[in-house]
């Protein structure tokens, strides 16, 4: 089967992948906006989890296809790497599977993790508030879809813990699945599919930057996909396989690393965007807020955007009134980190909201205050499996050198940027703007 997609001309679904495809679990995501409140930035941003779970399974099995093109001419080995194939595709497929309404913008109502009790991993046995992660992972290991993937894999050895597990390593493997021989030495596959999964040079990623970035009508998220992904490679390393890249891609991998950092500062963190999201969170936070997700997977499926508007349409709480009516509350002042990048100009600017708090509250009105941060990768505050670039120039013995000693875009944009908002109502704005001499406020937005 085939379904048609502006990303990637035609995706191709293998007959035993339908069963998943169709599921009432899988087909919700179809009433489940990518950008959640984006949309009332930019209008066509209405596309869903379930054509970008579809794309990223597209991009993780071009890139496994580029990746093990050497193991092809293997006649004995190539075979048996079509498992790890299926288990790529497969959790590709689900990354997204248990993101609730608006995509990540309802995580404040999700339940104690306990509550799901997802089995296999250790990551749900400590109190605190559930992630869409949590429900991807018990969706894959403990829902319908259970045993929908058994039977893909039945063939093969394929369980729903090997699935689970390159979504998120936490999960225990109940065997040696990803163990095959190379050259005589066990080597564990697992890592660099998990690389392909969630990584700086992920399908999640490579999908999602095109696709946003074309629904939102904006050019920040265009690379070089096409050169990206024919040139990432494969590092022994330790009995281990990982992700690399080979050199005459460094340019492409660093294009594609800045294109999501502006993604984030110019879409996802766009001041409208925001100030939804704070709303949202303030009536969740409300004492009438009676709105939960709740911790049953059948249950779960029922609940999508049409199922959180619905429910914020019948409340009288005034924010969602707010949300329902389109009357958000209007940005009256932004700040920049790093403009200008002195110790200096924070410390004015911190003493510039705190000032324009004061005023605020003299007068008695309410405003909210929302810090939006990027960084350009996490990769070095966070260390992972490292990916390598692979060095061959014909003239020298070929090397694979670790990605941090290849590049200096991580020094050069190694702070984070954050962009700090403050709203008030639009009841409350005219006053402020003409700040009763009849001028804007010097540190208002004069294009609100």
């Amino acid at each position: 089967m085939e379904i048609r997609d502006v990303i990637h001309g035609s995706i191709a679904i293998d007959t035993p992948e339908l069963a998943i495809v169709d599921s009432r679990l899988f087909q919700r995501l179809r009433q489940i906006k990518q950008l959640g409140f984006s949309e009332n930035s930019f209008p066509s941003a209405t596309h869903n989890r379930y054509i970008h779970s579809l794309g990223a399974m597209a991009t993780a099995s071009a890139a496994f296809d580029r990746v093990f093109l050497p193991f092809k001419k293997d006649a004995a080995l190539s075979p048996r790497l079509l498992r790890f194939r299926s288990a790529l595709r497969l959790a590709a497929l689900l990354h997204d599977i248990g993101h609730g309404p608006l995509s990540h913008t309802t995580e404040f109502a999700m339940p104690d993790v306990r509550k799901l009790e997802v089995p296999l991993t250790p990551r749900a046995l400590k109190p605190r508030k559930a992630t869409h992660e949590d429900y991807t992972l018990k969706i894959i290991l403990d829902s319908p879809i259970t045993p929908l993937i058994t039977s893909l894999g039945a063939s093969m050895g394929l369980k729903p813990a090997h699935v689970a597990h390159l979504i998120d390593s936490s999960v225990a493997l109940p065997d040696d699945f990803y163990l095959e021989s190379i050259d005589g030495v066990s080597t564990d596959f697992s890592p660099i599919l998990r690389q392909l999964i969630s990584s700086e040079l992920d399908s999640d990623r490579m999908d999602y930057l095109r696709r946003d970035s074309l629904q939102a009508g904006v050019s920040y998220g265009h690379f070089d996909f096409d050169w990206l992904l024919g040139n990432l490679t494969f590092h022994l390393q330790d009995g281990k396989a990982l992700l690399a890249l080979e050199h005459r891609a460094l340019f492409a991998f660093e294009d594609f690393l800045i294109s999501r950092f502006h993604m984030f500062l110019m879409v996802y963190f766009h001041y409208k965007s925001v100030v939804y999201d704070e709303m949202l969170a303030e009536y969740f936070a409300s004492p009438d807020c009676d709105y939960e997700l709740p911790f049953d997977i059948e249950r779960y499926c029922e609940c999508n955007d049409s199922h959180l508007f619905s429910h914020l349409a019948q409340s009288q709480n005034p924010w969602a009134k707010r949300i329902i009516e389109k009357r958000p509350y209007k940005m009256l002042v932004e700040l920049h980190s790093g403009i200008p990048a002195t110790k200096t100009a924070r410390l004015e600017q911190q003493a510039l909201l705190e000032r324009i708090k004061s005023e605020l509250d003299e007068k008695k009105i309410h405003s909210l205050t929302a810090t939006s941060t990027s960084e350009l990768s996490k990769y070095f505050r966070k260390p992972g499996l490292p990916i390598f670039v692979h060095y061959d120039n014909h003239y020298s013995k070929a090397a694979d050198i670790p990605l941090e000693q290849c590049t200096d875009l991580y020094q050069r944009y190694g702070e984070k940027r954050s962009i700090t908002r403050m709203y008030v109502s639009p009841e409350d704005y005219p006053s402020l703007r003409s700040h009763g001499r009849g001028s804007p406020l010097p540190y208002e937005d004069p294009e609100n």
